[in-house]
């Protein structure tokens, strides 16, 4: 019984190598897939123009996660999550994945009406013909750079033009887009770290009072954040913090 099965395993594995050599060789003679990549030239203007377009959607893609994150409410929103997180003294509560994903429909959230005009203006009108893809473009940074202005502060805007070295814009279209964005970050990053101090304080206060009543009683050995950690819960479930963290996120955009 044992010879038999290994007669078997060897047909079977002298029949696989076969069909592999066999397709190697190009013979094929039982239909097995080949794969055949050519790479030549082409005199065709339309074809090159095509070949550059995929290639230009190709890299956009490749910058998407980066685009999410700073020409959306992605920043703001993530860092002040993290800063609720570390001011309760939970590192891994709530998970990553759960602040990541909060953060992203968060922003789909805000980011909503200023994607609705995108689409309208430009997206659907491009889709439908009607337009080329420059008056596509744009149509659609319209909208997004209103957002980004609305949220940029003068001051991060006004040293983006003079380190770019720039002469002063007389209006808004005049300044460009790749002085906006880095402006526009720069004053994501001051408005969260501005939120996240103010979700500290009260915490703060906490853990002080905590370490205070411990050092009175001569508790020195007893971490006092292991005491503080069920009154910051407490406090924080008893104030609904996560509703107020929500409300006043989205109404820092404007919303709400």
């Amino acid at each position: 019984m044992t010879q038999s099965r290994k007669a078997m395993a060897f047909a079977l594995l002298a029949g696989a190598t076969s069909l592999v050599i066999a397709g190697c060789s190009g013979t094929n003679p039982v239909g097995t897939p080949t794969v055949d990549i050519q790479v030549g030239g082409t005199n065709s203007p339309q074809a090159v123009s095509s070949a550059l377009q995929v290639l230009v959607l190709l890299t956009v893609l490749s910058l998407a996660p980066a685009l999410l994150m700073l020409v959306t409410a992605f920043t703001r929103i993530v860092i002040v999550l993290s800063f609720v997180r570390h001011a309760l003294a939970m590192q891994q509560i709530p998970p990553n994945q759960v602040v990541i994903g909060l953060a992203l429909f968060l922003t789909l959230f805000v980011m909503a009406p200023t994607w609705q005009k995108v689409n309208d203006q430009a997206l659907q009108p491009y889709l439908s013909g009607s337009i080329d893809q420059q008056t596509a473009y744009t149509r659609g940074i319209v909208p997004v750079r209103e957002f980004l202005f609305r949220q940029t502060r003068e001051t991060d805007l006004a040293l983006f033009i003079r380190l770019s070295q720039l002469p002063r814009p007389a209006t808004r279209d005049d300044v460009p887009t790749y002085v906006l964005i880095p402006a526009y970050v720069t004053s994501e990053l001051k408005t969260a770290f501005q939120m996240g101090v103010l979700i500290f304080v009260p915490f703060l206060i906490i853990d002080m009072v905590v370490a205070s009543a411990l050092m009175s009683m001569g508790m020195m050995m007893l971490p006092p954040s292991l005491i503080s950690l069920p009154f910051k819960l407490l406090l924080f479930v008893m104030v609904d913090g996560w509703e107020l963290v929500m409300k006043s996120l989205v109404s820092s955009f404007g919303g709400g």
